[in-house]
This record gives C-alpha cells, structure tokens and sequence, in this order.
C-alpha cells in the first residue's frame, strides 16, 4: 500500500508516516516547509517528500507509485480546505481521510492494545515517560509522540508488540476516533476555542473520550469536572498525592506527569510502583519541554496559562527569583482567547520580553495583537518590567 501523507512535516502526521515506513508500507508526502520531522524520515528509509503542496507535485508522485490513501492533518484541512492536493484525490478516486483513520486501521490490523494520553497539558511529557517506562522494562512497544525524545524515533512500531502508546490530541475532536484500553486524562483546562466555543463543549468532549476508555486514569480535579464514577477500572489521583514527593525530577509538572505515568504502565503491566518510580527517575527529558539549549537558558513548549504556570515553576525551582521569561504566543486566536489570564502569569518573573506572536490555523478577521497590545494585558507592575521586542532584537536579550 502506498499512502501519501500531507502535512507531513508536523508533529502528529510525522510520526505516524515514520510508523508506516516502519509497518513496511510505501511512504510519500508533502509540506509548505522543511522540518526535524521530515529530516528523520530521510533517513530512516526511502521516502518521497516534496517540499510544496500542489496538483502537479502530487500527480508526479502518483505517477511513479500510484497512491492507495491520502493521510492529511488537521491543519492542512482547516488552512487549505480546497487545497489542489484534495482535488487532485478527488479527481483520482484516492481515498482521503485525517489521520485516526489511518492510526485505527493500524491499530485494529496489528492487534494492539491503546493507551492514550490525553489532556490538556503534559501530554508529551507523559506519553514520553511512558514509552521510556516500555523501554527500560524491555518490552516491546509500538508508538506515536509529538514530541523529539533523545531515546527513540518520533514514532516506531514494533511488531512484537502488545500495546500502542499515542499522544491523544483532542484539537479537532481527534482523539474521539478510539476506544483506548487505558486513558490517562493529564488535565482539563478549556483549549481550543476554535474547536470548543465553551467550556462545557471542551469538558463534553473529555466525558465522551472517558466513556470510551476500558480503564480511565485521572486526577480528583478531573475526576470532579468530567463527574466519572468511581469503579474497578478508574484510577483516581489525589492532587496533592504524597507519592508525588518520591520523585527526584525537577519540577512539579514533571514529578506529577511521571506519577500518572508510573499509573499507566502498573495497570499495563502489572510491575510493582516502586520498581517503576526507579526507572522514571532516570527519565531525560523531551525536546523542547523545558530544554536547557545553553548554560541558565531554557526553551519550553507551553503555550496555554496552565503550561506556563508549569514551566514558570520549573524555572523558579532552579533559579529562585532570578528568573526572565521571553514569550513568544502561540496562535493569534489563542492569545485573544487567554488575554485577561495574562493578567499575573508573569508576576514572579523578574523581567518579561514579548515577541511577535507565531502565527497558524487563525481566524482572519481577529486584530493580530502586537507585543507591545500584549503588554497592556499585564498587570501595572509587571508592565513596567516587560519590554515588547521584535525577533532580531532577540540577539540583545540573550
């Protein structure tokens, strides 16, 4: 089978088109730019990639190999709703789905067991120390992470494997397509208003994601928001769980990420707590989740309030008070939607640089807010220490 992958630079598509290398199946695909994801398919087989997104690129493919399905991600679907590459499918008789489909059908074909990891934070963080827990153990495990980990691909199957571990995005309503074995709820914090237009939808969706889960492991604020009743097949997390405590990671974010961790693969594999607590304490990290890139300078992912927080108390369980944030937004949509909690995110840092925001999938006809329209959302004190910047300024912060 071929299958063509559109967006396959990303962090949800990447992986999974490294899987159906790996699975054996013929692999091509197309982005608007290069990326680390697409540097790792080079070089991990034969792959044909184009680095354009148009008719005639894709009919050239097809004309070497033709194609059996088209794989594309939520954004290609939301940026380019009549892009050249759906019409060409189109034209073609080519099968075009997203990619729980295709992940699905990997799924169901193989005879895998899904533990998915879903939430609204740390759920790289946590599908990683899983996937790490596998690892250390020895045992055999089929994967998908949207995130870089020093220890193994993006994505892998193996085919000795009983369980497949995948990051489950709720953005698009994505991870309603399955039935996970285990489910592990990291967090419920309202996300994606352009998916979600309230609250009660994002919460709605998460019940529904519960529901279709054989075990569900959640913390008791979740617990309480997404009302899941209490059975053999819940685990339920206290908060402020002394367990917490036994972990020697930095940060509260982590050491939480790796007690629910800790949870998945215990119910997986039935391996004592404390045998698990050992191995996760050696857990070295993800790429771009609190990454020190040189000497007291980090770069970290989070891009909602919650993430932030988090991150924030990373640093400040590093640095004390001595600590500067630049903040790059992520989504134009996003920001207008988080403003009034901008307000005292960045109380406790000593000076704050904002960048212009990185722009995708946004509504046109929002006012693309500027960094010195993001200072005004601050609080009066930590206004006066914050400096909007532009990005070749960003040389002089460093």
């Amino acid at each position: 089978m071929h299958i063509f992958f559109s967006g396959i630079g990303g962090s949800g598509i990447g992986p999974l088109s490294l899987i159906a290398l790996r699975m054996g199946y013929d692999v091509s695909g197309s982005d608007k730019r290069n990326s680390d994801y697409i540097e790792q398919l080079r070089k991990n087989g034969k792959v044909s990639i184009v680095i354009t997104q148009s008719y005639d690129s894709i009919s050239k493919i097809h004309m070497q190999n033709p194609i059996d399905w088209f794989v594309y991600s939520s954004a290609v679907s939301i940026e380019q709703p009549n892009s050249p590459e759906f019409q060409f499918c189109a034209d073609h008789g080519i099968m075009a789905t997203k990619r729980d489909k295709l992940i699905k059908h990997i799924i169901d074909a193989k005879q895998l067991q899904l533990i998915a990891v879903a939430g609204s934070h740390g759920k790289t963080t946590t599908t990683a120390m899983i996937i790490w827990l596998f690892k250390a153990l020895n045992i055999p495990i089929s994967y998908s992470i949207g995130g870089k980990i020093s220890f193994g691909d993006i994505g892998t199957y193996h085919p000795k494997s009983t369980f497949f571990v995948y990051e489950a995005d709720e953005y698009d309503r994505n991870f309603l397509a399955f039935q996970p074995y285990i489910a592990a709820i990291t967090g419920t914090t309202w996300d994606h208003p352009d998916t979600y237009p309230t609250e009660h939808s994002y919460i709605q969706a998460f019940r529904d994601f519960v529901k279709q889960s054989k075990y569900t492991i959640v913390w008791q604020s979740g617990k309480e928001q997404l009302d899941i009743q209490i059975n053999k097949d819940t685990v339920i997390i206290q908060d402020d769980d002394s367990h917490i405590m036994l972990f020697c990671l930095i940060g509260e974010v982590n050491r939480r990420n790796a007690w629910q961790a800790v949870w998945v693969v215990h119910i997986a594999t039935n391996i004592s707590i404390s045998e698990l607590i050992e191995h996760v304490n050696r857990f070295p990290g993800v790429s771009r989740r609190f990454e020190q890139i040189r000497p007291n300078l980090y770069t970290d992912y989070a891009h909602t309030p919650a993430k932030i927080r988090g991150a924030l108390q990373v640093a400040h369980e590093i640095a004390g008070n001595n600590v500067a944030a630049v903040y790059e937004g992520f989504q134009n949509t996003r920001q207008h939607f988080m403003k009034n909690d901008l307000c005292h995110l960045f109380d406790d840092v000593k000076h704050v640089y904002i960048v212009p925001i990185y722009l995708a999938r946004e509504d046109p006809g929002l006012e693309i807010l500027s960094p010195n329209t993001l200072r005004t959302f601050l609080n009066d004190q930590t206004q006066g220490n914050t400096t909007p910047s532009q990005l070749r300024d960003c040389t002089r912060i460093m």
